[in-house]
Formats: structure tokens, C-alpha cells, sequence
């Protein structure tokens, strides 16, 4: 057995299947106790199986690995406490958290309820919080942890029919940039992936509406390549986990089958300047020949001129 990761306790929320999985099964192999945390929800968040958060323990340990199941929500804080006090009551500390754990709630914003949204943003963004918040009061007594967050192409770049997931998404990548400077000091780092990957999640999307959003021209934004599987995630999310990385805070990685990459943090493309404000006016004559020159429309408006 490999030991990048030996005698580490780590936390991966959403391991019961998926890039989950696969990520808890390789930092166990790489010798890290793992907590795998699933309370074993469908891709909508309804339903309950704690079959697949013990199936993998059972994998794990079968492999020479150590690890425990957990239940817990990751949508409230007490789950997310709960969460945390599971490896300390079994292993007597805490180095990394992984919080993958997430659903789907797909609807066009003028449909979307307000529970889907709840819901959606629960899971992803407050369950991103609930696990790092508790974790972050350990990492700074003992001046080390690892945070590895999971974000989205959806939140990055725009997704269609997904409101509530990219806006979670997106905010957990904003969320992982401020909690890098939070806790740098402290000799924590914090890193998100945006992984893309043949996963039950992107499955549960149907092709009719695919082709439907295709044939009305809009863009799904998320032009980085989705090739591979779950499994194909989870090296770059152990050696971020690793002492190895780190030197590595405060980043965004898409990461895919056989590709690595580090996204920019938003920066000026264009620009223009006057001394003193804007005048609406103005702005109609230099918009158009200056910034607002080839901008693209995500989703040309299907309506007819008259």
C-alpha cells in the first residue's frame, strides 16, 4: 500500500458512490482512515439507503484500508458537527475533508420553486459550510488541514435549466477563495475541483431536454471536455490532500480524464475610461465599438421582430 496519505484522517461527504467513492477508495489506498459520509439519497435528494455509505467501508477494509460510515446530513450544521466528531470518536483527529456530496433539482428559472431551490443550495453550499466551518476550528489549532471543495462548470460558466445548482456552485468556488485566505495563515490550505465526468448526476439529465435547450440555441456554457469516469477525479483530490501540495491555496482545477486544469480567477478583458461618470449617452455610442464589440448571447431570443 502507497502511504502519500498515511496515518491522515479523512473526511469525503458524498462517498457512498460516484466521484465520492472513487476518491474515498484512493485515499484509502494511499493509507488514510476514511470517513465515507452518504446517507445514500437519490440524485433528487429524496429516499435513504445506508447500504452504499457501508459498502464501500466494507471495499475499503477488504483492500487492507480503514474506514467508517456515516449517515449524517450534510445540510444542517448539527450534521455537519456530527460529521466531524464521527472521526474524531473513531480516530481521534481530523487532516482533510472532501465535501462532494450534492444533488439535482433541474427547472427553468420561471418554473423553479422556492424548495427546489432551498433544497439545492442546502446541500451544495450550506453543506460545503457546514463541513468546513467545524472542520476549520481544528485545522487552525493544529496549524495544518486540507480543504478540498467541489465546484461546477454549471456555476462557472452557465448552465441552462440549473439556477440553483450553479449558484451553489458558483458559490462554493467564492466560498473556497475565501476561506484559502482565511486559513492560509494557519498552514491550511483550501482548493475546489470542477470535475467533469460520466457520473449518475450528469446522467439524470435527459436528453430531450438537452436537445430542446441545442435547438433553441442556448449554450450550456460549460465548453471544457467531459470525457472519463467518476474514478478519473480523484487522484488530483488526493494529492491536493497531500503534504506534497502544500504550497497549492486558493485555486480552481477542472479536472477530467487524462487533463488538469487551473482556471483563472476572474480578471478586466476590456475596458473603458473617462475622467468623471458615464453619461447614459455616451455609454449608447461607445458601448457598441469597445467592450460591447462580438459579445456573445448565451441564448438568442426566439422571439420575432416586428
Amino acid at each position: 500500500m502507497a502511504e502519500m496519505l498515511k496515518d491522515k484522517v479523512a473526511i469525503i461527504t458524498g462517498s457512498g458512490r460516484g466521484i465520492g467513492r472513487g476518491v474515498a477508495k484512493l485515499m484509502a489506498a494511499q493509507g488514510a482512515k476514511v470517513v465515507v459520509v452518504d446517507p445514500g439519497v437519490n440524485v433528487d435528494g429524496t429516499g435513504a439507503d445506508s447500504s452504499f455509505a457501508q459498502d464501500v467501508v466494507d471495499e475499503i477494509k477488504a483492500d487492507g484500508g480503514e474506514g467508517v460510515a456515516c449517515l449524517e446530513s450534510v445540510a444542517t450544521m448539527s450534521g455537519g458537527e456530527k460529521i466531524i466528531q464521527t472521526a474524531l470518536d473513531n480516530y481521534g483527529k481530523l487532516d482533510i475533508v472532501v465535501t462532494v456530496a450534492g444533488i439535482l433539482r433541474d427547472r427553468m428559472i420561471f418554473n423553479m420553486s422556492e424548495q427546489e431551490w432551498d433544497d439545492v443550495i442546502a446541500v451544495h453550499l450550506k453543506g460545503t459550510f457546514s463541513i468546513v466551518k467545524n472542520a476549520s476550528v481544528l485545522f487552525r489549532q493544529q496549524k495544518s488541514g486540507r480543504i478540498i471543495t467541489f465546484s461546477s462548470t454549471t456555476g462557472l460558466y452557465g448552465n441552462s435549466g440549473q439556477a440553483n445548482y450553479g449558484a451553489a456552485k458558483d458559490g462554493i468556488a467564492g466560498f473556497t477563495r475565501v476561506v484559502a485566505r482565511d486559513l492560509g495563515r494557519y498552514g491550511v490550505t483550501a482548493n475546489a475541483i470542477s470535475p467533469s465526468a460520466a457520473t449518475r448526476m450528469i446522467g439524470s439529465i435527459p436528453d430531450d431536454a438537452r436537445e430542446l435547450r441545442a435547438a433553441r440555441g442556448i449554450s450550456t456554457g460549460a465548453a471544457l471536455t467531459l470525457r472519463g469516469g467518476a474514478d478519473d477525479i480523484a487522484p488530483m483530490v488526493t494529492w491536493l490532500a497531500s503534504d506534497d501540495a502544500a504550497h497549492v491555496n486558493g485555486h480552481v482545477f477542472h479536472v477530467t480524464e487524462g487533463l488538469v486544469t487551473l482556471l483563472n480567477e476572474p480578471e478586466p478583458t476590456r475596458t473603458i475610461q473617462k475622467d468623471g461618470k458615464w453619461t447614459v449617452e455616451e455609454l449608447v455610442r461607445v458601448f457598441p465599438v469597445t467592450i460591447g464589440i462580438e459579445l456573445v448571447n448565451p441564448a438568442p431570443s426566439q422571439v420575432p421582430k416586428e
